[in-house]
């Protein structure tokens, strides 16, 4: 059921984020005289239509799944390897449970000695309750997926030093 949600849940975001996401219209880019960018500005009311867009296409199609449920062999509810392909059918259903949270992670990462690379990543976790005959569980289903990548190049600095500081600091022995 989980691999279900998430290829549901993976289904919406592609579909959604392909027709509706172009990075250049949601991320405006700012530049000085020279060239170069002094400001990144998020098209925030895009991203967050496209978003809940997501977010009520994924709902609906959990729902619809979790009427229909999914048909497994009686001897896979016994967690035992050698008799879960066996017996009659029996039908799993799933209910969402509460709503469905979606969240933009952005990530700015040196890509080289003048270079950034900026990740847009989207995040969508919602909870169901898996029904099985004499046992319900709760579980949470956490998706993350990129959707933009690009590589932002500035100038190249006249010197460069790398300080590695991770060695730095100061401990106290007991």
């Amino acid at each position: 059921m989980r691999a279900k949600a998430t290829e549901i849940l993976n289904e919406s975001i592609i579909q959604e984020y392909s027709k509706d996401f172009n990075y250049d219209e949601v991320i405006k880019v700012q530049k000085d005289n020279e060239g170069s960018i002094v400001m990144m500005k998020a098209d925030t009311l895009k991203m967050n239509q496209i978003a809940c867009s997501v977010a009520l296409n994924s709902q609906k199609k959990l729902k619809d799944l979790g009427y229909v449920g999914i048909k497994i062999p009686v001897g896979y509810i016994s967690k035992n390897n050698i008799i879960s392909y066996f017996g009659p059918s029996i039908t799993v259903k799933m209910q969402p449970i509460g709503h469905i949270e979606t969240k933009y992670l952005s990530k700015f990462e040196s890509a080289g000695i003048n270079q950034t690379s900026h990740k847009i990543y989207v995040q969508v976790k919602t909870k169901i309750r898996v029904i099985i005959p004499l046992e319900n569980s709760e579980i949470e289903v956490k998706h993350e997926v990129p959707i933009a990548e690009t590589i932002i190049v500035g100038k190249v600095p006249g010197t460069a030093i790398q300080m590695d500081l991770g060695d730095a600091g100061f401990k106290m022995a007991n």
